[in-house]
């Protein structure tokens, strides 16, 4: 893309990442498993946040699209800290954090960490504790005893991998079985269709998020990527009343 930039970490690895500065508060795009900011959803809502004038940020995790590093290195706490320094980095005041997927879970640890400053949050498909629920013992297993498994991909023709890494990593960031302490304005919107992620995963999440303001949104012929027209219009729309509610 023409307008990347590059942020180096102190230890050196160079995160992609495109910023549209203007007014607040600022939305953060956090994308899902192995994908990047080049995908439908996060380029509708940099453009869309655009034109309105409002900030937008969008990063490629490490190992991810344009970003230096490898995947089989990268795990929930490495991107936490990415997207929190490019956020130090970039962003003055308030932020609405919007994640897909695994960017579901991600925006739960960042939304978390942020505190104050996270004016809201809206959840694609979030997909919280794949590790968990995700996987069967076996699996499990074998993950633990530093085994990498290989999933069918319907999106591709090469296999997704899950490495002992980020499944490590992952079990020891587990939160639906407890308080999640976010008291911000919670959206979920969830396809009934998505054969990745239950949507019932998004019922659960709302029970253990500690906002008493949470809507959860439920598309009966939605998949689980959500990005047709229809469903990104949705996705935008939710985004301007919830930014709106919170400037």
């Amino acid at each position: 893309m023409s307008d990347t930039e590059f942020h180096t970490m102190p230890g050196g690895r160079r995160i992609a990442f495109r910023f549209s500065p203007s007014t607040g508060p600022a939305l953060v795009f956090l994308p899902g498993y192995m994908s990047d900011m080049a995908g439908g959803k996060a380029t509708a809502l940099f453009e869309w946040a655009k034109a309105r004038g409002q900030a937008c940020l969008l990063l490629d995790y490490s190992g991810c699209g344009e970003s230096a590093g490898d995947f089989a290195d990268g795990t929930l706490s490495k991107w936490r800290e990415e997207v929190l320094a490019l956020i130090d980095a970039k962003l003055d005041g308030q932020a609405v954090v919007i994640g897909s997927s695994m960017g579901g879970w991600l925006m739960l640890l960042v939304g978390t960490a942020l505190g104050s400053r996270l004016t809201g949050i809206v959840g694609i498909a979030a997909a919280p504790d794949f590790t968990d629920w995700g996987r069967s013992e076996t699996d499990k297993e074998r993950l633990a005893a530093g085994n990498t498994i290989y999933d069918d991909n319907p999106y591709g023709p090469e296999p997704t991998p899950m490495f002992p890494g980020f499944f490590a990593d992952g079990q020891a960031q587990l939160l639906l079985n407890g308080e999640i302490p976010i008291d911000a304005p919670v959206r979920l919107i969830h396809g009934q269709r998505d054969t990745d992620v239950p949507w019932d995963v998004s019922m659960r999440l709302a029970d253990a998020l500690r906002s008493d303001d949470i809507q959860v949104t439920l598309i009966k012929d939605g998949d689980h990527r959500l990005s047709r027209e229809q469903d990104i219009a949705l996705l935008l729309r939710t985004v301007g009343a919830l930014s709106k509610g919170s400037a």
